[in-house]
């Protein structure tokens, strides 16, 4: 049986062994629109539960957008002209508005990878920055959560007039979705925002997981956080097959976002029966799977589909091998998952460390099997699980 799997730029193809009971879950993607332009267009005519952006953006000199970066597929390039072209008939100025590429942690993007995501003339024609989490002074100090979490947020943003968001939705693996309040944090948020709302605090509450909102506490924490920043205006999409759009949700941020999750549910999430045995599965490919750090989560949303026990495999390209600096040392110093666990219990956050938890907690739960062949040499013995050198070597086992 062939199956051909989301892997890397080019895909994979990989041929099952005879045997075992097969069922292959594929994506249901939603049909995607036949016209894009127009669908944007009347989203942003009639935004949910606000009024139009023109409105929101008259009067005002200056709006920040935040965009996804290089790792996520955003459309950025068919939904920000809208949005421009609204703001500045709206009297907005083309200098006063910022594009922010909403990085977290992740490395800043290149210049070339600001025309990938932004499209060369909007590249060269606005002011466009990379949020820098590492920069203290680049963020604006709000206060702190309910909770507790200290909140700084890019001031480039805080101190705009108007504040917009552009993302996309599907799962997440700790926040339940992305899109939203994800462009702000940690998208704009500096580190010690970061670290805390990646703590174990968060990471090993049972509810901060894929598809959960309505208990989920990282999920309330980013309203809460959205909320102390400014958040005006949301334009989230959800995408078909191939990236292409198959929805747009436009509006209030909260309420836009929440039926962005309505249509992900309904028209696209797939269910099982029942717990199986084994999963084989990638990150979705190319941006996804970038790094082995992103390619993490086919792991943790995997672990959700199996018997105790149950084994998985990850097939992920890994191109940019591991990913961040501090994710790799970790990797690399860390004897297991459970002596990594132990460690970290009661320890100040680091950064990265919470992708290395998630991937702990499955790691002793399941058997996990690797055909990663982008990953440095180097790394392949701090797997916590088992290395092949080809897919059909994994598959064959």
């Amino acid at each position: 049986m062939r199956v051909d799997l989301h892997f890397g730029k080019t895909g994979l193809a990989v041929q099952l062994p005879p045997g075992p009971d097969y069922r292959v879950l594929e994506a249901r993607w939603a049909n995607a629109l036949a016209d894009e332009d127009t669908a944007i267009a009347e989203a942003l005519d009639r935004p949910i539960g606000c009024p139009p952006l023109e409105q929101l953006a008259r009067g005002k000199k200056s709006a920040a957008i935040s965009v996804c970066d290089i790792t996520r597929p955003a459309p950025n390039r068919r939904t920000l002209p809208h949005i421009l072209r609204r703001l500045e008939s709206a009297g907005i100025p083309r200098d006063g508005i910022t594009i922010l590429i909403a990085t977290g942690l992740h490395r800043l993007a290149t210049s070339s990878e600001i025309v990938e995501i932004l499209g060369q003339e909007i590249a060269a024609a606005y002011p466009i920055a990379n949020h820098n989490a590492r920069e203290l002074a680049d963020h604006r100090p709000l206060g702190s959560t309910k909770s507790g979490t200290p909140v700084f947020i890019d001031r480039r943003y805080t101190d705009a007039e108007l504040h917009i968001t552009l993302g996309f939705i599907e799962q997440h693996l700790m926040a339940g979705f992305s899109g939203g309040r994800k462009l702000i944090a940690p998208g704009l948020a500096y580190q010690d925002t970061i670290k805390t709302l990646h703590s174990s605090r968060f990471m090993r509450d049972p509810r901060a997981v894929e598809g959960s909102i309505e208990e989920n506490p990282l999920h309330q924490e980013l309203l809460e956080i959205a909320a102390m920043a400014g958040h005006d205006f949301v334009c989230d999409v959800v995408l078909a097959e191939g990236r292409k759009i198959a929805a747009v949700f436009a509006g209030d941020p909260r309420q836009a976002h929440e039926a962005g999750i309505g249509f992900v549910r309904r028209e696209i999430t797939q269910w099982i029966p029942e717990p199986v045995d084994a999963v084989v599965t990638t990150a979705a490919g190319y941006p996804l799977d970038l790094t082995f750090y992103q390619a993490v989560k086919g792991v943790t949303a995997s672990s959700h589909l199996l018997k105790p026990g149950g084994i998985i495999l990850l097939m992920a390209a890994c191109d940019e091998g591991v990913g961040a600096a501090e994710f790799s040392r970790l990797l690399k110093e860390s004897a297991g998952p459970r002596e990594f666990l132990q460690t970290i219990t009661g320890a100040p956050v680091t950064v990265d460390q919470w992708q290395l938890e998630k991937l702990a907690i499955a790691a002793l739960a399941h058997p996990i099997w690797y055909y990663v062949p982008g990953l440095p040499e180097e790394y392949h013995p701090c797997l916590w699980g088992r290395d092949f050198k080809t897919a059909a070597e994994a598959l064959e086992e």
